[in-house]
């Protein structure tokens, strides 16, 4: 991921419309916000009904036809659409305000006779990064805003359509319940990837460790880090809605709310197992590069010890002592084969220096221990 990619995501994530010292309620979508498409299922045991709403005062009639109504829209781009939704439901101003500032974090408050619950998903454009998700629950029915599409409900969607499972027996809380968990186990692809990268990291740490691979370390501890932030919190949340008592949501229903939380529980696991491992391999990758230039000093301090009497030998035969003055000045300067003496001296040094340094075990990556026992 690009540096000026992050710096977008940042400013997104802190990115508030609603200007300081508006007044409570305040609905200020943002402007480069998608316009909102809204999508109606009502369904019972029976039979179920699905369509798109263009025009919300058609809402009344959907509403209550059937046991269980969910009203679902992508796209916070419309203020008054919202707060029209917001009337025909009886939802909160202070909880509306929040579905348009997307910054919220996993939470679950209770307004009135409504269970206002925020949490995030992946998003579907930097799979590291996060969308929010609201959910209104209240007596038959679940409105949920998602923040623009493709939805991450569809698998929910189909489930109705088909009638799979037992969702189109149950009510309005297990409806939740499933949103609630579709959107958890979102995470687990992305982390699936996030750890398969780790493993792709680690050959390159030992096996070719460069600069660019930091940069990758460091870009995957920030997006562990990242989906930790909004993790965290959706369990707490999780938390409130199975153990707190609320009317809305039924005892039957708050074993299922239950598994969701236990699969927060196994994402944090995995996030705090890839972060130890993240933080390792930066420790690996220095070690390696230490070890890459503790060998490339190994094997130029070889050369330079070898060249060390060659260069001894070289500059005392280069001192032209005259052997007519005295027969002790080098008299092997005036023997027949006196050059390959002083050649043959220099490869003998440079063979014995090279068994000592095998038999010492500096030419492999072990120490060689001599048949002695030498330590």
């Amino acid at each position: 991921m690009s540096k000026n990619s992050r710096r977008r995501r940042r400013r997104r994530w802190i990115r508030r419309q609603t200007a300081p010292g508006a007044s409570p309620g305040t609905l200020a979508p943002d402007p480069e916000a998608s316009k909102p498409v809204v999508r109606v299922l009502s369904y019972g045991a029976d039979d179920f009904e699905e369509r798109e709403v263009a025009d919300l005062s058609t809402l009344r009639g959907l509403v209550g036809k059937r046991p269980v109504t969910w009203v679902h829209v992508q796209g916070l781009g419309d203020g008054a659409a919202i707060a029209a939704l917001g009337e025909l439901f009886g939802l909160h101003k202070l909880a509306l305000e929040d579905v348009v500032n997307v910054h919220q974090r996993p939470k679950v408050e209770q307004y009135g006779e409504t269970l206002f619950i925020v949490t995030r998903v992946p998003s579907r454009r930097e799979e590291t990064d996060t969308e929010q998700v609201a959910l209104f629950l209240g007596g038959g029915f679940v409105v949920s805003f998602e923040e623009r599409p493709p939805e991450v409900f569809a698998p929910v969607r189909e489930r109705i359509r088909a009638r799979r499972g037992r969702i189109r027996f149950e009510e309005a809380d297990y409806l939740a319940y499933a949103l609630l968990d579709a959107a958890v186990d979102g995470f687990f692809p992305v982390l699936e990837r996030l750890g398969e990268q780790l493993e792709e990291l680690e050959e390159l740490v030992v096996g070719r460790p460069s600069p660019a691979t930091v940069s990758r370390i460091q870009a995957c501890k920030h997006d562990l880090l990242m989906l930790r932030r909004a993790i965290w919190p959706q369990r707490e949340a999780l938390a409130v809605l199975f153990r707190d008592p609320s009317p809305l949501v039924r005892p039957e229903t708050r074993v299922y709310l239950r598994d969701c939380y236990d699969h927060t529980i196994q994402i944090m696991d995995l996030l705090e197992t890839y972060r130890e491992i993240g933080s390792g391999l930066m420790d690996v990758y220095l070690s390696s590069v230490s070890n890459r230039m503790n060998e490339v000093m190994k094997v130029l301090t070889i050369i330079a010890t070898i060249f060390m009497p060659l260069s001894f030998l070289a500059s005392l035969y280069g001192m032209n002592f005259q052997t007519d003055k005295s027969p002790w000045n080098m008299p092997e300067l005036a023997w027949r084969y006196g050059y390959p003496f002083a050649l043959g001296l220099m490869a003998l040094s440079s063979l014995g220096m090279l068994l000592y340094f095998w038999r010492k075990g500096w030419l492999t990556n072990g120490s060689r221990r001599r048949s002695e026992g030498e330590p």
